[in-house]
């Protein structure tokens, strides 16, 4: 799972109110047992993490692979579980040392520029603009680019989105900053901290995750796939780099960060008077990893070329020696070892209940969560689906954390769509509850798998075990203490039965959904639903 930061965890929950019934079929019968062993084999050490494009990940690939087949479902791709991902990994020349050169003078230290693998050696130089935060919707008459030329020139932007912008917008907006860069014709996107972005991750902190490596995939024509190519260039400037570019504009820093505080706050844009230089050396090699796909068709003759998407992230983020301690190996047993045995546990009940659902259902065990979401993009960028078929909901599941006796689950992204009272409906006939989310300053619902799919149009829901009771301090305790470190393994204090009731619950919102008369429908007026699907079928919100 890609969080921000551990500090965000004091409050995280989500929900809506929906009458429920109980399905008509009996509940399946799963075991926590079968659980553990799942989340046992997979945080193994002998799989040394499951970093993608790695013998680990691969070992684990196999294994879903094989306990797809012992459930008699069918192959997504033909003749095989695998959808191959060949990665590609960029990294910065260890010989030399990026830079920006602002106005004549380089700068090292107040930069954070990472590798980039489509172009190797790079010297990329030009004009720049301030372009505010660099945000354009239509929807939301949002344009911080009207009245600025930024035709083969740097755009220079603030971190983030306005304060007090609704959070899972300016989330979205703040990661399609790039688009708009390339739209307005900018070569490059420089971005300026702000105090809020500091406060959450240290400089220092950003420019180490700038230099660590850069994966995605190869493309058709054999080069790393970038969301936004025609940015070529792209850096964070800080300090005296971000004043070197101010120099001459009549505004400082400080200004522009203090305006950016206050609540509404947009700087407006205005060309800058220093030309701006790029540089930097990278090497890229590539890594096979494959993403893990099943399919349960469906009964209904009607239905079953609708597809609904049961997904897990397979991967975690390996063996580190920068691990303080001994142990070296990031076994990821919660992170997602949890979400995939889950997802393998839903399979089976689907697999042995009697009654075949009228959707058919992919099952997914993706790559490359922890480098970006990539194996998640690839596959909705490249669908499985026979022709005619196509995708209808997705259900992701995400780092549950199954150390106490939940009550309630947390949905994000429920109230976008119908997927919100149907999974209402489904968790109150299992006894559960979903509650609201209390921390919607973080937008989550844009950072994690599911995301990749809602951005081809798709409704989509990412599940996790709720806050109630005992559920609040349980997360913020994983969070500060095990959350991407070795210590996410298999000696955590599990709940097998928490275990079994997650997965018993995720089972009934997915059938719920394969049987449902009516495919998920965005609501009208919806952001999301408006931003990737204007042209689909439309429910009125409830």
């Amino acid at each position: 799972m890609r969080l921000r930061s551990p500090a965000f965890a004091s409050s995280l929950i989500l929900a809506l109110a929906a009458p429920g019934m109980a399905s008509a079929e009996a509940p399946p019968a799963i075991a926590g047992e079968a659980i553990r062993a799942d989340v046992g084999f997979l945080a193994d050490d002998l799989l040394e993490g499951r970093d993608a494009g790695t013998r680990g990940y691969d070992v684990a690939a196999r294994y879903v692979a094989a306990r797809f087949e012992t459930l008699g479902l069918q192959q997504a791709v033909p003749d095989s579980w695998y959808q191959p991902v060949t990665l590609a990994v960029a990294q910065l020349d260890g010989g030399t040392t990026p830079s920006l050169t602002i106005g004549g003078k380089r700068f090292t230290d107040d930069v954070a520029i990472g590798a980039f693998g489509r172009e190797l050696r790079q010297r990329l130089s030009g004009r720049a603009v301030f372009v505010g935060y660099g945000l354009k919707s239509d929807r939301e008459k949002i344009d911080d680019y009207a009245g600025l030329d930024l035709h083969g020139k740097y755009a220079v932007a603030l971190a983030g989105s306005p304060v007090g912008m609704p959070s899972e917008i300016g989330a979205h907006l703040a990661a399609e900053k790039s688009f708009a860069a390339q739209e307005a014709g900018a070569i490059g996107l420089i971005t300026i901290p702000s105090d809020a972005l500091l406060a959450r991750t240290p400089w220092e902190k950003l420019r180490e995750r700038a230099q660590s490596p850069t994966v995605s995939w190869l493309d058709r024509e054999g080069q790393p796939f970038v969301r936004a190519p025609g940015i070529r260039g792209t850096a964070y400037a800080n300090a005296a780099a971000a004043e070197a570019l101010l120099a001459g504009s009549g505004r400082s820093l400080a200004t522009l960060r203090a305006q950016a505080a206050k609540k509404g706050g947009r700087p407006r844009g205005f060309a800058l008077k220093p030309t701006v230089q790029l540089d930097r050396a990278s090497s890229v090699a590539t890594a096979p990893s494959r993403n893990v796909l099943a399919v349960l068709p469906g009964s209904d003759p009607a239905l079953k070329g609708e597809y609904v998407l049961l997904m897990a992230h397979l991967d975690h983020l390996g063996i580190k020696d920068s691990a303080k301690g001994p142990d070296k190996i990031y076994n990821g047993a919660m992170d997602n070892a949890s979400g995939v045995a889950t997802m393998l546990a839903v399979a089976k009940a689907f697999a042995e209940s009697r009654e075949r659902p009228k959707r058919s259902i992919l099952f997914a065990a993706v790559t490359a969560e922890e480098d970006g979401l990539l194996g998640s993009e690839f596959l909705a960028r490249n669908p499985v689906l026979p022709a005619g078929a196509k995708l209808v909901g997705v259900i992701n599941l995400d780092m549950p954390i199954l150390t106490y006796d939940f009550q309630d689950v947390v949905a994000f992204g429920a109230e976008h769509s119908t997927l919100g009272p149907i999974v209402a409906k489904a968790a109150k006939a299992e006894g559960v509850s979903l509650s609201p989310d209390p921390l919607p300053a973080e937008g989550l619902f844009t950072r994690s798998d599911h995301y990749r799919f809602v951005q081809q149009g798709i409704p989509a829901v990412f599940l996790m075990t709720g806050f109630a009771g005992p559920g609040k301090e349980a997360f913020e305790h994983f969070l500060k203490t095990d959350y991407h470190q070795p210590s996410d393994q298999m000696s955590l204090p599990f709940r097998w039965d928490a275990a079994a009731k997650f997965a018993k619950v995720n089972y009934a919102i997915a059938r719920e959904i394969a049987d449902e008369p009516d495919a998920p429908r965005w609501y009208e007026g919806d952001f999301f639903g408006d931003a990737f699907a204007p042209d689909a079928p439309r429910a009125a919100r409830p």
